[in-house]
C-alpha cells in the first residue's frame, strides 16, 4: 500500500507503526534494517491480538469469580444448606467454550494478516525455515509453563480433598478455568508454530523468528494460573490450603524473574535457529 492510497486519518496511525517498527528493531539489534510498512502491520497485528488475549483471560477470570459468587450466595440466601447447583458450571463450562471460539478467530486474524503479508512480497528468501516448539519456546519455558500448570492443578486437587462443599464446589470451579486456560495457552502455541515464514532477506527472516519467540514466551507467563486458585479459594479454603497458594506464587514469581534473567535474549535465539538451518 503506497501512501498515496492511505487517507489522511490513516497516516498518524500508519507513521505511529512504523515508529514502533523502528523502535522495535533497534531493541532487537537490527537498527540497520529499514522499518517496512510490512513490518509495522505484522507487530501492529500481534500488539492488537496480544491486547485480546489478556482481555479474553481476564473475562475467563471474571467468569470464574462469578460462578464462584453466584453458587456462595445461592447458599448463603438459604441459611448454608441450598444444595449446590450445576448452573454455574453450565455457564462457566459455555463461557470457556465461547472464549477457546474468540481465541481461536483471533489467531486466525493474526494468520491472515501474514499470509496477506506474504502475498505481497516480490521474492521470499531463501532457505526458509519453520522453527519447532524447541526453537520457538525452548525447553525452559516448555518446562517452566508445565510446572505451573502442574502446581495450580495439585492445588486445584487438593481443595477437592476438604470436606467443606462450598470449597469442593469452588475447587471444581477452579479445575474448569485451569483447564480453560490451558486450552487456550496449547492453541495460541499451535497456530504459533503454524504461522508462514513472512521474509524477503536475511534481515526480515531473523525478525520474523524473534516474533516467534518473543510470543511463545509470552503465553508462558502464568498470569491466569496465579490467579485464579487466589480469586476463587484464598480465605476460604482452609490455612494450610492458603499457605500453600501464596508459596506457589512466590516460588513461581522467583522461578519466573530468574527464567528471563538467565535465558538468552528473543534475537539470541532467533539467530541460533537461523545459524542451525
Amino acid at each position: 500500500m503506497t501512501d498515496e492510497s492511505l487517507s489522511d486519518a490513516d497516516r498518524p496511525a500508519r507513521a505511529a507503526d512504523l515508529r514502533l517498527a523502528s523502535e522495535w528493531l533497534a531493541r532487537h539489534d537490527l537498527a540497520g534494517a529499514r522499518p517496512t510498512p510490512l513490518l509495522a502491520d505484522r507487530l501492529a497485528a500481534r500488539r492488537r491480538a496480544r491486547l485480546a488475549a489478556h482481555l479474553i483471560l481476564a473475562v475467563l477470570i471474571i467468569a470464574s469469580a462469578l460462578a464462584a459468587s453466584y453458587d456462595r450466595l445461592a447458599s448463603s440466601a438459604f441459611g448454608g444448606f441450598q444444595p449446590h447447583r450445576p448452573l454455574p458450571l453450565l455457564a462457566l463450562t459455555a463461557s470457556v467454550a465461547g472464549l477457546l471460539l474468540a481465541q481461536s478467530l483471533l489467531d486466525w486474524w493474526v494468520r491472515r494478516v501474514d499470509q496477506r503479508a506474504g502475498a505481497s512480497l516480490s521474492r521470499r528468501a531463501a532457505h526458509l525455515i519453520q522453527p519447532g516448539w524447541r526453537a520457538v519456546l525452548g525447553r525452559p519455558y516448555a518446562v517452566f509453563a508445565v510446572a505451573t500448570f502442574a502446581g495450580a492443578m495439585v492445588l486445584a486437587g487438593s481443595a477437592l480433598a476438604v470436606p467443606d462443599p462450598t470449597v469442593r464446589q469452588l475447587a471444581v470451579v477452579l479445575l474448569i478455568g485451569l483447564l480453560g486456560v490451558t486450552a487456550i495457552i496449547a492453541m495460541q502455541l499451535r497456530h504459533l508454530l503454524r504461522r508462514p515464514v513472512v521474509a524477503e532477506d536475511e534481515e526480515s527472516l531473523t525478525a520474523d523468528v524473534i516474533m516467534r519467540v518473543e510470543d511463545a514466551r509470552d503465553l508462558t507467563v502464568p498470569s491466569a494460573q496465579w490467579s485464579l486458585p487466589m480469586v476463587l479459594l484464598f480465605g476460604t479454603a482452609p490455612a494450610w490450603w492458603s499457605a500453600a497458594a501464596v508459596a506457589y506464587l512466590i516460588l513461581g514469581l522467583v522461578a519466573c524473574v530468574a527464567l528471563h534473567a538467565k535465558t538468552p535474549s528473543s534475537a539470541t535465539v532467533a539467530r541460533r535457529a537461523m545459524s542451525v538451518r
